[in-house]
């Protein structure tokens, strides 16, 4: 080849490389298998070549739009549900295929581990199905597909992110053994209610707390709060090369020390200790703001009929500053996803031996002070030997009963016996409930783990008898009564419950 050509070949290749075309993509929401939100505008987005023209079609519409800064958004009207499924075609310069999908109810599934807990790993108590039976049955639940957000290890806390880069998954007995158990279940709860597909995001992390999930803006807007998190995070990242060299240095011994206490415990038939790990980076989880970074800012705005929120363990020493930081979680979700009242499902934290009431308090309080929000009570789920209880059946179908509540208008009660107000009488307080149901009862046996103090605040383990729709509390030696507390302790045994079968939270009426 003379010089002439090798020039002519070499400008004909520099050419090709400067050539940019960028594919037009969709986020990977929009993935085979998917379900989109029934009634409501549905928005599709993506990413393409600037001025890029993209078009969409899905259920017999048509949508047109322009690429810019490299983003495009498209927003189907309003469909009802539909079983049967559809593509959805992205053309731009190229042509993208989504397949598989469905139109239906659309839940977003968050929190920590209790959240995260897979099918595969519950246990069933008493009449529940066992899990072979639950993978079987799963086989019949086509129309219901989980989206599950990865896990992501951090070194700091992390920048916003774009695409969460998960993938839709359809039900079958195989599929559902990763599937968030408690979501699990209330989307079959739903879908047998509903009749319609069910499509779950799963967007949780164990082990985190309620700061790593709330935007940095709203932070903001709690100056204390944000100042002592972030004092605590800085210190704790301060301490962890410490922390790290006394593990790898003791690690025979703490071994050892496993090894003994294991065998104890199983003699004593106490709860085994935990087996020494490695310790983890408190960056790895996100840390403050990190995880509504990458595993929730990346999910806005897709169409979610509500939020279903499992998380509090983390926070469970720190139960009056919860009670800021969820109201405030949940207005800025809100406020992201521009629908002030999106319910939100708040599961209860259950009893374990640092689960303090002031955390599951600040739960309950929140759902008596923010609207559309609902409370499902578990400590009676399970056992109190496991902060992660196994048998999660009853969580998920309370889960589903409290968004047929709120979500969906259901006549029903949802809720267990709310505290509403007391009246002192005599020796004795007189407690009044809201969600009563059809009458209040004492589950097996009377009334058990309340107390009443005086104005001293010293309380006493208490009579309690339910009167009509209210509950009366006594105690010989208490004879000016000021306050009731019930289940007020790290593994409450409280057993007021309304004939419908729904547990009360525990409460003070004392709360400041």
């Amino acid at each position: 080849m003379n010089k002439r050509n090798l020039i002519i070949l070499a400008l004909a290749v520099s050419g090709i490389f400067s050539v940019r075309i960028m594919a037009v993509k969709p986020n990977s929401l929009f993935s085979d298998n998917g379900v989109f939100q029934r009634g409501v505008e549905v928005p599709v987005w993506g990413t393409g070549d600037t001025d890029e023209k993209v078009s969409l079609e899905f259920n017999g519409q048509k949508l047109e739009t322009t690429v810019k800064d490299g983003k495009w958004m498209l927003k189907l009207k309003p469909m009802k549900e539909n079983s049967t499924p559809q593509n959805l075609v992205i053309t731009g310069k190229n042509t993208v295929t989504v397949k598989n999908i469905l139109v239906g109810e659309v839940w977003l599934c968050s929190g920590q581990s209790n959240m995260a807990f897979p099918l595969r790993a519950v246990k069933a108590l008493g009449n529940y199905p066992k899990i072979k039976e639950v993978l079987r049955d799963a086989q019949n639940y086509t129309l219901i597909r989980q989206f599950r957000v990865p896990l992501i290890k951090n070194t700091d806390i992390p920048a916003k992110v774009d695409d969460a880069k998960g993938k839709w998954l359809v039900c079958d007995s195989m599929t559902s053994r990763d599937f968030s158990a408690v979501a699990y279940f209330m989307a079959v709860d739903l879908f047998k209610r509903l009749n319609v597909p069910i499509g779950i995001v799963n967007s949780s992390y164990g082990g985190t707390a309620i700061e790593n999930w709330i935007s940095k803006e709203t932070l903001e807007t709690l100056p204390t709060e944000k100042v002592a998190i972030m004092s605590r995070f800085d210190k704790e990242m301060t301490d962890f090369p410490k922390k790290m060299a006394d593990y790898q240095n003791n690690l025979s011994s703490l071994q050892d020390k496993f090894k003994t206490d294991s065998t104890l415990a199983v003699l004593q038939k106490k709860e085994l200790p935990r087996k020494p790990s490695v310790p983890m980076s408190p960056s790895e989880r996100g840390g403050p703001t990190g995880l509504w970074n990458t595993m929730i800012y990346p999910l806005i705005p897709y169409a979610f009929k509500g939020v279903a929120w499992y998380q509090g363990e983390a926070n469970a020493s720190r139960g009056i500053q919860y009670r800021a930081l969820l109201p405030a979680l949940i207005q800025n979700w809100r406020t992201e996803w521009k629908n002030e009242t999106m319910p939100f499902v708040i599961v209860q934290i259950p009893g374990w031996k640092n689960h303090f009431p002031e955390l599951k308090e600040a739960q309950f309080l929140t759902t008596q002070k923010v609207p559309n929000t609902a409370l499902a009570v578990t400590y009676d789920c399970d056992d109190t030997l496991d902060v992660h209880p196994c048998n999660k059946q009853p969580v998920g179908e309370r889960m589903a009963l409290a968004a047929r509540g709120i979500a969906y208008g259901e006549k029903i009660e949802y809720s267990g016996p709310v505290y509403q107000s007391m009246k002192v009488n005599g020796n004795r307080i007189i407690l009044t409930f809201t969600h009563t149901g059809s009458g209040l009862v004492a589950k097996n046996g009377a009334l058990k783990d309340f107390t009443i103090g005086g104005s001293d605040k010293k309380f006493v383990p208490a009579n309690a008898e339910i009167v009509g729709n209210t509950v009366v509390v006594s105690a010989e030696s208490v004879t000016n009564p000021a306050a009731v507390r019930a289940g007020w302790r790290l593994c409450p045994q409280m057993n007021l419950y309304n004939k419908e079968g729904l547990p009360a939270s525990p409460f003070r009426t004392d709360v400041k």
